[in-house]
């Protein structure tokens, strides 16, 4: 029997992207927001040392020893890579645990699965490290960018991380050295749709990254003052109608996405809910047409919950399935069931607070 002062939980959240979906890895601004599915594990204290990580959703278990340097058995091994970017930072593990992992976020759905696991598991492996130090919920998103990202040379940004660790409602810098932005704003009424079709998330961030970098790269001979971050949109159209098409699609949409970030920040700040959803729905025509990255399940799907009364919606994570979500502030039971009618999995979510310990009952 193990002793409940030896026994505890952390949990992590997923998220929703509102504006800024594909540029947090160019640098651009993004609006984010933390949501109540979580990837949670509970942690036993054990006599014996290192970590035995149970992982009953996917049917698999990990043996680690802590004590050394972890080597990779495959290119997304972040159980491993948190340790060794902690071991880095110093930390040890002199006392085993057994951890069991669980979740309710829809895996490989663009809902930040992934980062919600990594942000979780340093969370706990935070708090039982010695030696025991003080860490900002900041400087947790950034050591889970390190795991994810940078250890395995991965395309994506940090917007995932700082909503798994800050949580609530984010507008986030995503130039290095990167920061966030936490708003204390009512934000109710969105109902997450899986497709419960899988999505290719780094294939698909590669792919836009370098049809952009290409785009840019010659834009800067053609129009030398070009910047993705500043350039005007008008500015830039002469010399976008010059480019080859990929590039040019995909360069447009940024631009106007980033347009919109703006405007979506105003929308949210002053608590416009008919301009909120007209800004996701032209989120998410550029998000289409420009990069790509819908499904024609997905917009049967949102099709039907605008036709039940969402104001707007638009596609979450990096596309080619995965999930959308619709903004339905009062008509979120109706919206649910016309996803469902559509064949997906509707949930209505809530705002959530960023990864934490919660201490088990006695």
């Amino acid at each position: 029997m193990i002793d409940a002062a030896n026994q505890f939980s952390v949990i992590a959240p997923g998220r929703v992207c509102l504006f800024g979906e594909h540029q947090d890895y160019l640098g651009l601004p993004v609006i984010a927001a933390a949501i109540n599915l979580h990837v949670h594990g509970v942690a036993e204290r054990r006599d014996d040392p290192g970590f035995s990580i149970l992982m009953p959703d996917i049917g698999e278990q990990v043996d680690l020893d802590p004590g050394r340097e972890q080597q990779y058995s495959h290119s997304r091994d972040y159980l491993r890579s948190a340790i060794n970017v902690l071991r880095r930072e110093g930390l040890s593990w002199p006392h085993g645990y057994r951890i069991t992992v669980r979740g309710t976020i829809p895996i490989n759905a663009g809902v930040s699965s992934s980062s919600a696991l990594v942000v979780m598991w340093l969370r706990f492996l935070m708090e039982v490290g010695q030696p025991s130090r003080p860490y900002a919920a900041e400087d947790l998103a950034r050591l889970a960018y390190q795991t994810e990202v940078t250890e395995f040379h991965e395309p994506g940004g940090m917007m995932d991380h700082y909503c798994a660790a800050v949580g609530g409602v984010l507008w986030i810098d995503t130039l290095p050295p990167f920061a966030a932005e936490r708003w204390d704003v009512p934000l109710t009424g969105i109902v997450l749709g899986n497709s419960l079709q899988p999505k290719a998330t780094v294939e698909t961030l590669a792919r836009n990254r370098r049809d952009v970098t290409d785009g840019i790269r010659v834009m800067q001979k053609l129009l030398p003052t070009f910047t993705l971050a500043s350039t005007p949109l008008a500015e830039a159209e002469p010399y976008l109608q010059t480019l080859p098409e990929l590039p040019e699609r995909r360069l447009r949409a940024n631009l106007i996405n980033r347009d919109l970030t703006p405007l979506g920040r105003d929308a949210i700040g002053n608590g416009e809910a008919a301009r909120l959803g007209e800004l996701l729905l032209e989120h998410h025509a550029q998000l289409r047409d420009g990069l790509d990255l819908s499904t024609e399940k997905i917009e049967r799907m949102l099709a039907a919950a605008m036709n039940a009364g969402a104001l707007g919606g638009k596609i979450n994570g990096s596309g080619g399935g995965g999930c959308m979500f619709a903004y339905a502030p009062g008509r979120e039971d109706a919206v649910t069931e016309a996803i469902a009618r559509e064949g997906g999995k509707a949930y209505i979510v809530q705002v959530d607070g960023g990864a934490r310990r919660v201490d088990m009952p006695p």
